[in-house]
């Protein structure tokens, strides 16, 4: 979901105000698909062309954009609470999979759906349906993994 009209439909369809910070929240989100940011950085990039925003409005959007299966609530393990675009515009999905450079910090998605044989023997097995996962893997990202290795 990037596109700011079938946003702005979404809302309306929903019974919700369209406002310019809502489409620019969804926009810098849009815009920012590799960053993984934290609320108080959309603040931060959404300020610089609506300075009269508030904080208290970016967290209200980022909630009523949650419900509406828009955008993805993750958490790397690093304190903090992120977003990231959802995938799919709002329908049912399994989130995609993060690799965490412990180095640098980087994170790179992972679009891959490795458990799906997991989860249909799962389903088959102990009746279990699994209606979501989340997948993040430790190591060291290419170029970490050169600059250790001209050190070693």
């Amino acid at each position: 979901m990037t596109d700011s009209q079938e946003f702005a439909e979404i809302l309306r369809k929903n019974g919700l105000k369209v406002t310019n910070q809502r489409l620019r929240i969804l926009e810098v989100l849009a815009g920012c698909p590799d960053r993984h940011l934290t609320a108080e950085e959309i603040y931060d990039l959404v300020k610089a062309e609506f300075p009269e925003i508030g904080l208290a409005t970016v967290y209200r959007t980022i909630q009523i954009l949650l419900d509406l299966h828009l955008i993805d609530r993750i958490n790397l393990d690093d304190g903090c609470v992120r977003y990231e675009i959802g995938q799919d515009k709002g329908r049912d999905r399994h989130h995609h999979h993060h690799l965490i450079c412990i180095s640098c910090g980087k994170i790179i998605s992972l679009e891959d759906d490795f458990l799906e044989q997991l989860e249909e023997h799962i389903r088959d097995s102990l009746g279990f349906t699994v209606t979501d996962h989340e997948v993040k893997l430790f190591g060291y990202c290419r170029d970490c993994t050169k600059e250790q290795n001209k050190v070693e």
